[in-house]
C-alpha cells in the first residue's frame, strides 16, 4: 500500500506563476546578467520575473513581445560589446532589450543620481578624458 501511495505522486511539479512583488529586478537582473551561461535558456521563474519586467516597464512592449515570448537568453551584443538579455519569439525572430531601462521606467532614479548624459557629450572633442592627446611616448623621460 505504502508503494501505490507513493507511485501516485508526481515525480516533478510545476512551479506556480505567480511572483513575489518584493523582488529587485535591477539585482537580480544584472547578477542573472553577469552569472548565466551564454546562449542558454533562462529557466521558467526568471522566465517569468523578465516578462513582467518588459510588460510593465518597456515603452514598446507590444512591439518587443510581438506574438509571444518563447524564452529569453543572455547573449554576448555584437554592437555594444557586452552581456545583454535577449528574447526568442515564438516566430524563432531574436530581439535584444535592456532590462535597466525597463527598471528606470517603472522607478526612476532620484535626479541627483541619474547620469548625466549631456556631461560626456560635452567632453567630446575638447581634449577631455584621455590627457592632451600628445601621443604615445611624449612627455614621459
Amino acid at each position: 500500500m505504502a508503494n501505490e501511495a507513493a507511485s501516485e505522486v508526481p515525480m516533478e511539479v510545476e512551479p506556480k506563476a505567480e511572483v513575489a512583488v518584493d523582488l529587485k529586478p535591477e539585482e537580480d537582473s544584472e547578477n542573472l546578467l553577469h552569472a548565466w551561461p551564454a546562449n542558454l535558456n533562462l529557466n521558467k521563474y526568471e522566465h517569468i520575473v523578465l516578462l513582467e519586467l518588459l510588460k510593465k516597464g518597456h515603452l514598446e512592449a507590444e512591439r518587443k513581445i510581438g506574438k509571444g515570448v518563447k524564452a529569453f537568453q543572455v547573449r554576448f551584443h555584437p554592437q555594444f560589446k557586452s552581456r545583454c538579455f535577449f528574447l526568442i519569439r515564438e516566430d524563432e525572430s531574436v530581439d535584444d532589450f535592456s532590462f535597466r531601462k525597463c527598471v528606470d521606467h517603472i522607478l526612476p532614479l532620484p535626479e541627483n543620481m541619474q547620469v548625466k548624459h549631456d556631461v560626456n557629450k560635452a567632453l567630446r572633442g575638447k581634449g577631455g578624458g584621455r590627457g592632451r592627446g600628445r601621443g604615445r611616448g611624449r612627455g614621459w623621460k
